[in-house]
């Protein structure tokens, strides 16, 4: 296995190094943001360990590239950020983890594993998908066109209902209490905001409006498969 670091503390970088080493983890150290290009096409790198506070920049914008261009990699952010606002943007933004400092290295090797696991496994992970728009479900990630699609959380857990069952009409009950983050507390209107939005991601007709009952996948124009 083998983890890009981008950390630019010096004694926070050495440790992380030396306790992966000790677990037979292969690490490639970068304090900057600019070396982190040269890093990833040195060689295959299973996870990235990204920190944001970083001295030319910060790691968001580094998220942001690495979703674009290279979507299935892993991510863990590793942050001193703690506010819940900091962590929930940091995994809407593409983070597949987020670890706050300080903390154990015991988790963050656990952690890194786990992702490793997954990536590992991402070839033969279940898979959603109407004709170019693909949904992975270990990674969290979808494609249209085979270009990457930025999905906050809810969108992607109400794509994910919708495409299990195509053709389908799901119930706004159903969508509400599998989807939202508080279930149907307060749900209001909060369902047709998170449709809309994801209307204008994947195309406006891809989702189909059945009145005073839910939605659906559009079947006029897609044809949905579950595959491996």
């Amino acid at each position: 296995m083998k983890i890009l670091l981008v950390e630019d503390d010096l004694d926070l970088g050495k440790g992380v190094g030396l306790a992966m080493q000790a677990q037979h983890i292969d690490v490639v150290w970068v304090r900057r943001l600019v070396d982190v290009p040269r890093a990833l096409d040195a060689g295959d790198v299973d996870v990235v360990v990204l920190d944001l506070g970083l001295p030319d920049g910060d790691g968001l914008d580094l998220l942001a590239r690495l979703r674009r261009d290279r979507s299935r990699l892993p991510i863990l952010i590793l942050s001193a950020r703690t506010a819940i606002h900091d962590r929930l943007y940091g995994l809407d933004s593409g983070a597949d983890d987020y670890l706050v400092k300080p903390f154990v290295l015991a988790e963050l090797l656990s952690r890194v594993r786990a992702l490793a696991r997954r990536s590992a496994a991402t070839a033969g992970e279940s898979r959603l998908a109407s004709q170019q728009l693909v949904l992975y479900e270990a990674t969290r990630t979808v494609t249209l066109d085979g270009v990457n699609i930025e999905l906050s959380r809810t969108e992607f857990d109400l794509l994910a209902v919708l495409l299990r069952q195509p053709g389908r009409v799901v119930a706004r009950y159903l969508l509400e209490e599998t989807a939202l983050p508080h279930g149907r507390a307060g749900a209001s209107n909060t369902l047709d905001v998170h449709i809309s939005n994801l209307r204008r991601k994947i195309g406006k007709d891809a989702i189909r409006t059945v009145r005073g009952i839910g939605y659906a996948m559009s079947t006029a124009s897609t044809e949905v498969t579950s595959c491996r």
